[in-house]
């Protein structure tokens, strides 16, 4: 679980990218995609949190040794620290901001993919209801996060301009003779 909390395909790299990315949205449904979703993920990291955290409060020394949680409880006891499965740190390097709409909305959507690949993970490995409902229901919003996405990246592709690079950048598309 640690790794939805902040992994490579954790919900704080994805709140972190996607209000990260706004900055550079040039087109106002654009924007309010992406604040919308990056609030939202905030809180999908508070769920994801809450889940840890009553997962383990009450494991015994013992409990935790058996389960591979050692490591871990050794460094921050029960706290939530944000790390990937592996145990490597969050950093800044688990989200992208490319200033690019296109490149930007893309990367957004291959993110929810993998977001929802993770939870399908996690749902062929846990078995407790009261995991696995929460779970779906994360799994049932990176979904729609890809297909708002969607939307975003079909709004920009149709205004492509000098505000999209992607469209139009005039020291690239200018036809000179190469030197």
């Amino acid at each position: 679980m640690f790794l939805k909390f902040g992994g490579p395909d954790g919900e704080m790299g994805a709140s972190m990218r996607y209000l990260s990315q706004r900055y550079a949205m040039p087109y106002k449904e654009g924007k309010a995609i992406l604040t919308d979703i990056g609030t939202e993920e905030l809180a999908h990291l508070e769920i994801v949190a809450t889940i840890v955290h009553q997962l383990t409060r009450n494991l015994t020394p013992e409990q935790v040794v058996e389960s591979g949680f050692g490591p871990y409880y050794i460094d921050h006891t029960t706290g939530i620290w944000p790390q990937a499965a592996g145990g490597v740190p969050f950093n800044a390097c688990e989200f992208q901001s490319k200033g690019d709409p296109i490149t930007d909305l893309v990367e957004d959507m291959a993110a929810e993919q993998k977001a929802r690949s993770t939870y399908d993970n996690i749902l062929r490995v846990i078995t407790d209801p009261d995991v696995c409902d929460p779970i779906r229901f994360l799994r049932m919003r990176e979904i729609v996060h890809f297909q708002r996405f969607g939307e975003a990246l079909r709004v920009t592709q149709d205004n492509l301009d000098s505000k999209n690079f992607y469209a139009f950048n005039p020291s690239f598309d200018v036809k000179t003779k190469c030197k």
